[in-house]
Formats: C-alpha cells, structure tokens, sequence
C-alpha cells in the first residue's frame, strides 16, 4: 500500500465524522447505510475512472471509460 493512502482515508473518515456530527444523533437505517455505501462505491469508481481517463491514450480505451463515466453519473443522479 502506499504511504499517501492511508493518510488520505483517516482525513477522509474525519471530514464523514464532522458532517455526520451536524445531521443530528438520529441513527441511520439499514436502506440508509446500504445507499450511502452505494453512493461511495460510485464515486470510488468514478475517481478511477478519471485517473485512468488521464493516462489513456488509445481512443478506443478513452472511448469505453468516458462511456463508463456516464453511466456512474446517471446512476449517481438517481441517487
């Protein structure tokens, strides 16, 4: 693993604890928590396909990734 990311994912689990602080002490439910975690694995996704869409070169490979990024953004906007 690389040094950087374990980093980032503590700063990212702080900056989750201070906005979930503001939403009240109400716990979530179930379909709640399964959404969330849904939406996270979507914008994971995404954000790999970026990198990757940085680096591509062939135009078929460019191709299939911003095809990709569209679907992840519907489904994100469904959400």
């Amino acid at each position: 693993m690389a040094r950087g990311w374990e980093s980032k994912s503590v700063e990212q689990q702080q900056e989750e604890f201070a906005s979930n602080k503001g939403k009240g002490d109400q716990p979530l439910n179930p379909q709640q928590i399964a959404a969330e975690h849904e939406r996270n694995g979507i914008e994971l996704s995404r954000q790999h396909i970026l990198q990757q869409l940085q680096v591509a070169c062939n135009p078929r490979h460019r191709q299939m990734l911003e095809a990709a990024l569209a679907e992840l953004d519907r489904k994100l906007e469904k959400q």
